[in-house]
């Protein structure tokens, strides 16, 4: 199967073909279509603003924020082991905001926007309601760095807790600080204390919704906190590839550049009436250089009106 699809991908055709994938559900987001909304707080450290100046990290301020499932089916169950979790969350004032989208593997499954098109072409079920394998089977030989998300994916067990997973971002953000220096951060999102895996046994014994009936018990017992880490670049890092992590990154040098405790539930409009918009950045973080993010913000303004 050839790497270059036919006709060049757009953000609208990326959210139709994700849509198609889920089975077209309507009025839900094209991905991450299952979540719940939350409110809290953060606390930047005394570090933060070495790494940027932008206020909305190194200011203390209220957090509106989403948990979520992968995919675009808002029924999916919280023990899919094949999709992502993600966390998508809102920081500072009106005047100094930033939204930061994160998730449960550090890359992507997509270098480029019509590999990304082409990924998701392949996987569009036919009248059984169910993609060809053949076909998917054939596009990841011919374009094996999509399979680096799902490869990390099956490596490591069924979170078994919103609260207890580390999240990761797949693009690099330039980041400047008060002195002017500029230099390329991934975040990481770690859970303050611990980390909750599930064995297969212990898999199995968990219902469909059981993500979010956990998430509510650990804020009733204020148990969801959250150290937002800065990874810091070296000379030669990768910035343009989504598709694939930096040298050594899990051990990667890192600041903390504060914490975010979540205290509260939101009623689902209080996310859902607008986006968590990616370009959305104050002053001190810039835009990553790489395609994807690029067509995110047309993208997420598209799955917003279908919604609508």
């Amino acid at each position: 199967m050839s790497r270059f699809p036919i006709a060049a991908a757009t953000p609208a055709s990326i959210v139709d073909a994700l849509k198609a994938v889920a089975g077209n559900p309507p009025k839900v987001r094209a991905s991450f279509a299952k979540g719940r909304c939350v409110r809290g707080t953060y606390v930047p450290s005394d570090r933060a603003a070495e790494i940027t100046l932008s206020q909305s990290f190194i200011k203390p301020s209220r957090v509106v924020a989403r948990f979520s499932v992968g995919g675009g089916n808002p029924e999916v169950a919280d023990t899919d082991n094949l999709v992502l979790r993600g966390f998508s969350f809102r920081l500072g004032g009106d005047e100094h905001r930033s939204d930061i989208l994160v998730q449960s593997a550090p890359v992507h499954f997509a270098r480029t926007l019509d590999q990304m098109l082409a990924f998701l072409k392949a996987r569009i079920p036919g009248p059984d309601g169910r993609p060809d394998l053949e076909k998917v089977r054939a596009f990841s030989v011919a374009n094996p760095e999509t399979r680096h998300q799902a490869d990390y994916i099956t490596a490591h067990p069924l979170p078994g807790s919103f609260a207890g997973t580390t999240y990761w971002g797949v693009h690099c953000f330039p980041a400047t600080n008060s002195q002017g220096e500029t230099r390329l951060i991934k975040f990481k999102l770690v859970p303050v204390g611990w980390d909750v895996p599930l064995t297969e046994g212990e898999a199995r014994t968990k219902t469909a919704d059981f993500l979010h009936d956990d998430l509510l018990k650990r804020i009733n017992t204020g148990d969801v906190r959250f150290n937002v880490m800065a990874l810091l670049d070296r000379p030669g890092d990768p910035a343009m590839d989504v598709t694939i992590r930096w040298p050594d990154e899990d051990r990667r040098e890192a600041v903390r550049l504060g914490t975010i405790v979540i205290t509260g539930v939101e009623p689902k409009e209080a996310c859902d009436a607008s986006i968590f918009d990616p370009a959305n950045l104050a002053e001190g973080i810039g835009h990553p250089p790489d395609e994807i993010f690029a067509a995110r913000r047309a993208a997420y303004i598209i799955s917003l009106g279908k919604r609508r």
